[in-house]
């Protein structure tokens, strides 16, 4: 019984080390999918929010066309005394609650669309739906430097 000594406590680390490296996979599993579900949850967002800012354009009295000055204006619509809503709420960006959406500027003025703040490095490259299909000629054109910045969810007139 003597050569017995250490072998149950090196039995033990051999449990605990296999135990870490299956909760390290488990972990590195869970982050992908978690990534997964946000990109999702960016892509759903951006598209409603470039439907609205298309409602909002083709709802415009008169002749000129305009974008919303700003985004909360797709929750109710200023130029109408009617209430018109658009969006029913402004939708986070999954990625980066803090800091918010980045508003792109229409050339002639308002908000033509929006896109993540976040610099993060996206895992979907293909697979987009006809609205997001530039977000592919993107993820080959860009290759490695793509970012969720580059997913831009933009409204342009006579585009579809």
């Amino acid at each position: 019984m003597q050569n017995q000594r250490g072998f149950t406590f090196i039995l033990v680390l051999f449990i605990v080390a296999l135990m870490g490296a299956g909760l390290a996979i488990t972990g590195d599993i869970w982050a992908t999918t978690r990534q997964r579900e946000r990109e999702a949850e960016l892509l759903f967002a951006g598209d409603a929010i470039r439907l609205a800012i298309a409602g909002y354009y083709n709802a415009s009295p008169g002749i000129v066309k305009q974008y919303p000055a700003q985004l909360e204006h797709l929750l109710k619509d200023p130029r109408f005394p009617d209430t018109r809503r658009y969006l029913r709420q402004l939708y986070p960006d999954p990625f980066d609650k803090s800091s918010g959406w980045v508003e792109i500027k229409a050339p002639q003025g308002g908000i033509m669309g929006v896109a993540s703040s976040s610099n993060d490095a996206p895992l979907k490259r293909t697979g987009f739906s006809t609205a997001d299909r530039a977000f592919e000629d993107r993820a080959i054109r860009l290759k490695e430097k793509l970012r969720y910045r580059d997913w831009e969810f933009a409204y342009i007139p006579n585009q579809r």
